[in-house]
Order: structure tokens, then C-alpha cells, then sequence
């Protein structure tokens, strides 16, 4: 069964969300504007590079006027940061909700990683779009977003860092352990595990995703285990 896709706020089909309902206050009205945008947009984007989407477009994909575009963002340019900041923290904030609630059952610091590597995986496939658009800035050092894609980025890795230096503080990894460096390492090999999941491997569930992540995370790999012993 094909996996459902949305936006990174919720619209279907990783296209605009639905307007908000008859009625709705005008903070509502703005924020459901906004949202559309930025699914619009970071699908726009994502088809057919930045410098080829116009707001023109932008405006039609989310159903809104030009002027609507203007009224909410200053820029092309604005929308795109706002967009990339928005997208990245609600990453980071899912990252976070499931290292707190492994925490909670008691798990270690270890598996609240797990947790994360799960978290990170369902994510990407709910928004490829932005996740796509994020790596691919992150190669780029012209633009003028990015202060704030070193800014995001820092935000999503901070939760993974937090995470490991607890294991560590506990004995559960080595305090030989590069927290920055390690914390970098995790979270790129889900992004880019993930993308190429999606392109070239969508038949895959992401429970076998996440599991080949997860025995990365264990050190299984190379490991030399007999086959006979089972996952």
C-alpha cells in the first residue's frame, strides 16, 4: 500500500492544506494562509528548482491571489527561510518528543536514538519535498538564507547531542565519544538513508528502514554474526 504523503503541515499529497473552516478567526485565517504557502511552495520548489518558481505560481498551486503572497511573506526569498526554518524545527521538535518519551517508559539513551531514527524516518516520508529541498541546501553557500539553515540545522542537531551526552554522563557510550561530530553523523545518515529510500527504494517499508538504521546504531554491522542467529 502506498504511503500517504502531506506536507509539513499536513496537506495531503505533500500539496496545499485545506482552508481553514467558515467562520475561522482571522489569526486561523493567516496561519492556514501561511501554511498553504509554504506547501506550495516547497512543492514547487522541490519540482522544479528555486530560481524557476515564481510567485506567480506559488500563489495559483496555493489558491491564493499574488497579492496574498506579498501580504505574508516580503519575498520569494522570505517565504523560502521562513519555510526552511518552519520546516526543520518541526523535525527537530519530533525529534525531541520521541527522546522524552522513550524517557518516559524508561528506556535508555540509546533507545531514545532508536526512537529518533524512527521519529526522523516517519517524518521524511510525511514531507520528502522539504527534506529533498533541506539537503540540497546544505551544499549551497550563496544564499541568503543561510545564517538561518545554520541556525535550523543547529536546532535539530542540538536534540540529538543532548541525547548522546546523557549516554555518555551514564556510561552508556564512551566519553571518548565526538558528541558534535556523532550527533552530525546520526542525523545525516537518516536524511540521506531516508531520500534514497524514497527514490529508489519506495517499496521498502520504513520498519525495514528503521530496522538496518537501528543495527547501524548498535554496531551491529560487520559485526560478524552467524546468519543462523537471527535479527
Amino acid at each position: 500500500m502506498e504511503r500517504p504523503r502531506t506536507g509539513p503541515g499536513g496537506g495531503p499529497g505533500g500539496g496545499p492544506a485545506p482552508p481553514p473552516p467558515p467562520g475561522a478567526s482571522p489569526v486561523t485565517r493567516r496561519s492556514s494562509t501561511r501554511r498553504r504557502l509554504f506547501d506550495a511552495a516547497v512543492t514547487l520548489i522541490a519540482e522544479q528548482g528555486f530560481s524557476a518558481t515564481t510567485v506567480d505560481e506559488i500563489a495559483d498551486r496555493a489558491g491564493v491571489a499574488k497579492g496574498t503572497v506579498y501580504y505574508n511573506f516580503a519575498s520569494k526569498n522570505v517565504l523560502y527561510e521562513e519555510l526552511l526554518r518552519d520546516g526543520i524545527d518541526l523535525l527537530a521538535d519530533s525529534l525531541r518528543r520521541a527522546a522524552d518519551a522513550t524517557a518516559a517508559r524508561g528506556g535508555t539513551r540509546v533507545d531514545a536514538l532508536d526512537a529518533m531514527i524512527r521519529a526522523g524516518l516517519d517524518f521524511i516520508a510525511c514531507s520528502p519535498a522539504l527534506i529533498q529541498l533541506y539537503v540540497a541546501e546544505l551544499w549551497r553557500t550563496n544564499r541568503t538564507w543561510r545564517d538561518t539553515l545554520t541556525s535550523v540545522r543547529g536546532r535539530a542537531q542540538a536534540v540529538v547531542e543532548d541525547v548522546l551526552r546523557d549516554a555518555v554522563r551514564n556510561g552508556e557510550l564512551s566519553d571518548e565519544l565526538d558528541i558534535p561530530l556523532t550527533a552530525s553523523a546520526l542525523l545525516g545518515m537518516v536524511l540521506v538513508a531516508a531520500l534514497d529510500w524514497q527514490s529508489f527504494q519506495p517499496d521498502r517499508s520504513v520498519e525495514d528502514v528503521h530496522a538496518a538504521l537501528s543495527r547501524l546504531l548498535q554496531g551491529r554491522v560487520g559485526a560478524g554474526r552467524n546468519p543462523s542467529e537471527g535479527p
